[in-house]
């Protein structure tokens, strides 16, 4: 019964990150045919609606929108947007968390968050994995003997989330290691391989 229980816990994990993907495209699909779907009947003649419009017209708007946010009156609009939505005290911390963590995606984020180290606390044998989200801190005092603080991203395993600790330069070890592995290497608790 035991071998029987590991070979389903085999297959779930073979087949539950590609159904989680399927769904998640097939509901977001799905949301745009009937959301924008139902506006472009209302819009349009019947005979010229087919089925797979609303899809096609909201891959068209997300690319829209794309081009536009590279526009140079569109980031002055973005930032006036910007600026009242972090004028109102609850929205402002939802819209920022929001907007810092959807940063972590885009090009700029990579470009910041672009290596990994090992951070050593005190004189523990015990490193951390992180992530050099920023290598100045100029806010902060410097540490100390004068060694300037880096803020370092430390995932935790099963889950999403984590801490962001400020260490002396001197408690970090670069790791060759992609940004990306290293954070699939974390949330799995170390249960991946760079061959996989």
């Amino acid at each position: 019964m035991k071998t029987v229980g590991k070979l389903m816990l085999k297959g779930l994990i073979a087949v539950l990150p590609i159904a989680l993907t399927l769904y998640i495209m097939w509901w977001l699909g799905s949301g745009a045919e009937a959301l924008l779907g139902g506006l472009l009947r209302r819009v349009l003649p019947e005979r010229l609606y087919v089925p797979g419009l609303g899809l096609i017209l909201g891959a068209g708007l997300l690319i829209a929108m794309g081009s536009l946010m590279n526009a140079v009156v569109a980031r002055r609009l973005a930032a006036v947007l910007d600026r009242l939505m972090n004028r109102v005290p609850l929205v402002k911390t939802v819209y920022g968390a929001v907007r810092d963590l959807l940063s972590l995606f885009s090009k700029t984020a990579k470009e910041r968050v672009d290596h990994v180290v090992l951070v050593q606390f005190t004189d523990s044998s015990v490193r951390l994995l992180g992530l050099v989200t920023r290598a100045v801190v100029p806010e902060l005092d410097v540490g100390e003997g004068g060694d300037s603080l880096v803020a370092v991203y430390i995932p935790m395993s099963y889950g999403i989330g984590g801490y962001t600790v400020l260490a002396p330069k001197s408690a970090l070890t670069p790791v060759r290691m992609e940004v990306e592995h290293a954070l699939r290497f974390a949330i799995t608790g170390g249960g991946t391989s760079e061959n996989r």
